[in-house]
C-alpha cells in the first residue's frame, strides 16, 4: 500500500525512492510486524483471559504440561494481524505472489481459528473434525495450485520444481502441479501444527526456514543474483522477501510472550497457518523438495507421530515414549527449555544447509 502510495512520488520528492528497494521495504515490514506484536500482544492476551480461552491440556500428556491449564491459546490472532497489516503495508500488492502467501495466510487461521473456538470455546473435545480441516486445506491447496498454474506468473517453470544439489535438473509435473501443490501446503500445514507442544517450540523452528526461503525467493527474483548463482530468474519472486520478513518479525514478537513460560500459546489459529504459509513459499520459489531440508525436523515430528500410531495400532506397541518427537525427549528428564532450544539449533542448522545447496548444485 505505502509502495503504491509512496513511491510515485519519488519524481517529486527524490526520498521516496526508497520504497522501489525491496530490501528497504522487507526491513521495515519485519520492523512493523515486530513492533505490532509488542503493542497488541498485552491486550490480546488479556482479552483471552477475560474471554477464558484457556489452553485444555491432554491428561495423557507429560505431568509437567499440567501447569500450563488455562494459559490463553488461539493466539495465532496476533500472529496473523502482526504478518498481514505489515505485508499490506510494505509490498507491492499488485504482486500475485504477495496476493497468494495473504490469501493462504488468513485462510488457513481461519481453519485453525474455527477448530480453537470449537475446542477451547465451545468445548468440543476434538475442535473441528479431522476430515473437515483435511477438505478445507486441500480445497484451498488445489485452488492455489489452479491458480498458479493457469496464470503461470514464471511461464513454463511455473510446473516445475527444481531437484536439490543438481544443477539444471527440473522434474516437469504438467497437470500435476495442481495436486503436487496441494499436497505441499497441505503437509506442511500439519507437520507445523503437530510441532506446537512446547513454549516456543514451533514459533522457533518455523523461523528459519521462513529466513531461508525468503532469501531464495529475493536472489530468484534478482536478475544479477540469479545469474550469478545460475539458478532460474523468476520474475516477481524478490517481492516474496517482504512477506517473509513480516513473518519474522511476528514470530520474534509471539516468541517474546510465548517463550517459557509461555503467556500464551498460538493454537491452531497459528500453526496452520504458518505451516501452509511455509509450504507455499517454498512452491513459490520452485524449491518444493527443499521443504524436506529446510523442514526436516517438521518431518521427524510428523513421521514420529505416523509411526507410532501404525505399530500401537499393528503390534500394539510404541515406538516412542510419547509422539510426537519432542515428547519423547521430553519425557526423558530433559528439560523443556533444553528440548526447544536444541530444536531450534536443529532448525538453523538446516536452513544454512538448504541455503548451501545452491552453490553445491
Amino acid at each position: 500500500m505505502l509502495y503504491l502510495l509512496l513511491y510515485p512520488l519519488a519524481s517529486h520528492f527524490v526520498g521516496f525512492n526508497v520504497f522501489r528497494y525491496i530490501t528497504f521495504r522487507s526491513a521495515y515490514a519485519a520492523i512493523t510486524a515486530l513492533l505490532l506484536s509488542f503493542l497488541l500482544g498485552p491486550w490480546i492476551i488479556r482479552k483471552l483471559r477475560q474471554w477464558r480461552v484457556g489452553q485444555q491440556v491432554r491428561t495423557d500428556g507429560p505431568q509437567s504440561h499440567r501447569t500450563k491449564e488455562g494459559t490463553p491459546t488461539m493466539g495465532g490472532v496476533l500472529i496473523l494481524v502482526a504478518i498481514v497489516v505489515p505485508t499490506l503495508l510494505w509490498a507491492d500488492l499488485r504482486n500475485v505472489q504477495i496476493l497468494l502467501l495473504l490469501v493462504a495466510t488468513v485462510v488457513l487461521g481461519a481453519i485453525g481459528f474455527l477448530d480453537d473456538y470449537l475446542h477451547v470455546v465451545r468445548r468440543r473435545a476434538r475442535g473441528l473434525a479431522g476430515r473437515y480441516k483435511l477438505v478445507g486445506q486441500i480445497t484451498l491447496g488445489l485452488a492455489l495450485g489452479y491458480v498458479l498454474f493457469h496464470i503461470a506468473p514464471y511461464g513454463e517453470m511455473t510446473s516445475r520444481t527444481a531437484v536439490p544439489f543438481f544443477k539444471d535438473a527440473f522434474l516437469h509435473l504438467g497437470w500435476i502441479y495442481v495436486p503436487f501443490v496441494a499436497l505441499v501446503i497441505t503437509a506442511s500445514s500439519n507437520a507445523v501444527n503437530l510441532s506446537d507442544g512446547l513454549d516456543g517450540l514451533a514459533i522457533g523452528m518455523v523461523t528459519p526456514p521462513a529466513v531461508a526461503l525468503g532469501a531464495l525467493a529475493y536472489v530468484s527474483g534478482h536478475a544479477v543474483f540469479s545469474d550469478y548463482l545460475n539458478i532460474p530468474f523468476l520474475e516477481g519472486s524478490g517481492e516474496i522477501l517482504v512477506y517473509c520478513s513480516a513473518f519474522f518479525g511476528a514470530a520474534l514478537g509471539f516468541l517474546w510472550f510465548n517463550a517459557h513460560p509461555a503467556q500464551v500459546f498460538m493454537g491452531d489459529t497459528g500453526s496452520l497457518a504458518l505451516g501452509g504459509a511455509l509450504g507455499l513459499m517454498a512452491v513459490l520459489v520452485k524449491r518444493e523438495l527443499l521443504l524436506i531440508i529446510v523442514g526436516g525436523l517438521f518431518v521427524v515430528e510428523a513421521l514420529s507421530v505416523i509411526i507410532q500410531v501404525f505399530m500401537y495400532r499393528t503390534r500394539g506397541r510404541r515406538v516412542f515414549r510419547m509422539a510426537p518427537l519432542h515428547h519423547h525427549y521430553e519425557l526423558g528428564n530433559i528439560p523443556e527449555s533444553k528440548v526447544v532450544i536444541r530444536f531450534w539449533i536443529i532448525s538453523i542448522l538446516l536452513a544454512l544447509v538448504t541455503l548451501s545447496t545452491i552453490k553445491l548444485q
